[in-house]
């Protein structure tokens, strides 16, 4: 899920661009693993909150839902599925993952199914909008602490800057264009489009703008 960073350039952020073998020789390892799979985990968990709310979900996880009714795997498999089918179309692009990426195409799926099997949607409809107003905040921090970590984007960022990099519009056009065919089919399948899904939208990148600053890993320059 593609979070613009425009407003604040990334070398005042502190955040470097790395090949995976100067993600690993940039320094304060252990930290930076720590808070890439807490980060991680916490995205999973944010998922499954805007699902438990039922009031619409994220929008790629509005294309996994809906693939999700038509198979028998479950939603964190078919997120999986999605992650490594999106890293294959880095190849054209010339993208090169790095640890984050390939973590984040595996443990997120898992992290999700878990917190789907320990949450269930209440019935009074306050208590649906706290889940999914509390999964939207909560996706914003995991996003700003594994891109803080500094060990490469998620499969989708990937794609939506390579694919921003070669075509002639802007990385806002590329992610707008992406998210709504993804909700388009996946509502098709039956994914769950509402209110959720256009708070997401909307507030995603301002929060996680919010958030990142204090969670980036301050690192040694890349050496090659």
């Amino acid at each position: 899920m593609d979070v613009p960073l425009e407003p604040t350039p990334r070398s005042l952020l502190g955040l470097q661009h790395m090949t995976p073998r100067q993600q690993l020789r940039s320094g304060r390892l252990p930290r930076r693993l720590t808070q890439l799979f807490v980060g991680l985990t916490i995205f999973g968990l944010s998922m499954a909150m805007v699902i438990r709310g039922g009031l619409g979900m994220i929008p790629w996880d509005v294309f996994h839902y809906g693939l999700a009714a038509h198979v028998p795997l479950s939603f964190g498999t078919i997120t999986i599925i999605v992650a490594l089918f999106v890293l294959l179309l880095w190849i054209p692009l010339r993208e090169v993952p790095g640890l984050g990426t390939i973590a984040n195409a595996i443990w997120v799926g898992i992290s999700a199914d878990l917190a789907l099997a320990l949450l269930s949607t209440p019935d009074p409809l306050v208590l649906k909008i706290l889940l999914m107003s509390g999964g939207i905040v909560l996706n914003a921090f995991a996003t700003a602490l594994y891109i803080g970590a500094q060990f490469g984007p998620g499969p989708r960022d990937g794609l939506m800057t390579g694919l921003a990099r070669r075509l002639p519009v802007s990385l806002r056009v590329v992610r707008t264009g992406l998210e709504v065919i993804v909700v388009l089919v996946g509502w098709l399948l039956g994914g769950v489009v509402g209110v959720g899904t256009v708070l997401f939208a909307l507030a995603i990148g301002p929060l996680t703008q919010a958030f990142l600053p204090p969670l980036v890993v301050r690192v040694d320059p890349p050496r090659r």
